[in-house]
């Protein structure tokens, strides 16, 4: 058939070769996080940039994703009969999984993308090899504040998404559906609770620095001169949306086992 043992192999070792370069750049970045000096102005920059690519589309996404959850659920919810129950599916649907995927997405495809690009143009034009040979960690000096503003930023806009989407949950149900303020907001207060929020902040850490990590690291190995700055991009694009939803499976399976549903 024209398979040879070392045809089929050779992308499993690609891939876990990969896999083990993309555990040590992130073990290195945990590492010289905590060195000094730290790039504070890199980091507010790069913090800066992130948020402003990310934080208008991450608004504009929120507010449909809000209403389509609300509409589904409160459908479905009325169908049963429970109608006193829509605030809490809605709005604990969107706290604990749809604003920390919406926020990741949105990071992943703006912000990991840009970072992506930039490593990898600095990388082809050599600017990456200069700092070695000046003796500068291009990890501590690039690498950790563009980590480390992901984070940040996908912090910040997990909360942004979160109010958007139970706001626009609250108005498309209350005004379009015809639901009772008072019920949407009385079983949202009953059976939400603060570890909610938490775990969705959580994520957005995790993804934050899973977008950060491997959007560096494709930055920093582009194969191919310009075009493979181009298939960097594309490549980290796609690595980090899957392994989000992976993480978010994990994360979730565990929050679940380990907090209780209240008033359960």
């Amino acid at each position: 058939m024209g398979f040879t043992r070392n045809s089929i192999l050779r992308p499993v070792d690609g891939a876990l070769t990969q896999a083990g370069n993309i555990v040590e750049l992130f073990v290195e970045v945990a590492r010289n996080a905590f060195k000094r000096p730290f790039q504070f102005r890199e980091f507010i920059e790069q913090a800066w940039f992130i948020a402003s690519v990310t934080i208008l589309p991450t608004a504009l996404v929120a507010i449909p994703f809000g209403a389509v959850v609300s509409l589904q659920t409160g459908s479905l919810i009325k169908q049963l009969g429970a109608e006193s129950f829509t605030g809490a599916a809605s709005v604990l649907a969107v706290i604990q999984q749809g604003a920390p995927l919406v926020t990741a997405l949105l990071v992943a495809g703006a912000a990991g993308s840009a970072v992506t690009a930039d490593l990898g143009a600095r990388t082809i034009r050599e600017e990456i090899d200069a700092m070695e040979v000046l003796g500068i960690n291009p990890v501590q000096r690039l690498v950790v504040p563009r980590v480390l503003a992901m984070i940040v930023v996908a912090v910040l806009l997990n909360g942004l998404v979160s109010f958007v989407g139970i706001a626009g949950g609250y108005f498309f149900n209350v005004i379009l559906q015809g639901g009772n303020p008072g019920a949407y907001l009385a079983s949202f207060s009953a059976f939400a609770q603060l570890p909610d929020l938490w775990v969705g902040e959580l994520k957005a850490a995790v993804f934050g620095l899973i977008a950060g990590v491997i959007a560096s690291y494709k930055g920093l190995h582009p194969k191919g001169g310009p075009k493979g700055v181009g298939d960097a991009v594309n490549q980290s694009v796609v690595i980090t949306f899957l392994l989000l939803f992976f993480a978010n499976l994990i994360i979730t399976m565990v929050y679940l086992q380990i907090v209780p549903a209240k008033g359960s």
